[in-house]
């Protein structure tokens, strides 16, 4: 049976899959997201670390996030494509970037975080509900 959710990144050294929904989807406006990213924001899907199987091994960058607690941001150490976060704010959790998902239509934001740092020419969906800073951070999920 094929994976609800999969990717990898862009030389493919690096992939993973879960077949659970995710816990949250949005997308981030904070300033360390789009310096991250190099764009507008950083569009992500939380899921239970332990629902997520990764193949190849990810290099991970700690820094401290615009809500004042850590975040380890993961990519692939040969292409360097940025794939995963971890945050402090929401243990046990991972954090996928919605563009390196196989099948890119299956991310469905629910709400635009952060936009209190949002760019004046960043076109946001005007039926997405907005929160200047950072959401409320969902219960730690419990391994499947």
């Amino acid at each position: 049976m094929a994976a609800s959710f999969s990717g990898r990144c862009l030389c493919g050294a690096v992939r993973y899959a879960t077949d659970v929904d995710p816990v949250y989807s949005g997308n981030c406006h904070c300033r360390d997201c789009q310096r991250s990213s190099g764009s507008a924001f950083t569009p992500a899907m939380m899921f239970p670390e332990a629902a997520v199987t990764v193949t190849g091994a990810a290099r991970y960058y700690r820094t401290n996030a615009d809500s004042g607690r850590w975040i380890e941001r993961g990519f692939c150490p040969t292409c360097g494509s940025q794939l995963f976060a971890r945050l402090e704010a929401m243990p046990g959790v991972l954090g996928i970037r919605a563009g390196t998902l196989d099948d890119g239509s299956r991310f469905e934001p629910k709400l635009n975080f952060f936009v209190a740092s949002a760019q004046p020419w960043d076109a946001m969906d005007p039926a997405l509900p907005k929160a200047p800073g950072q959401p409320m951070a969902p219960a730690t999920p419990k391994s499947p």
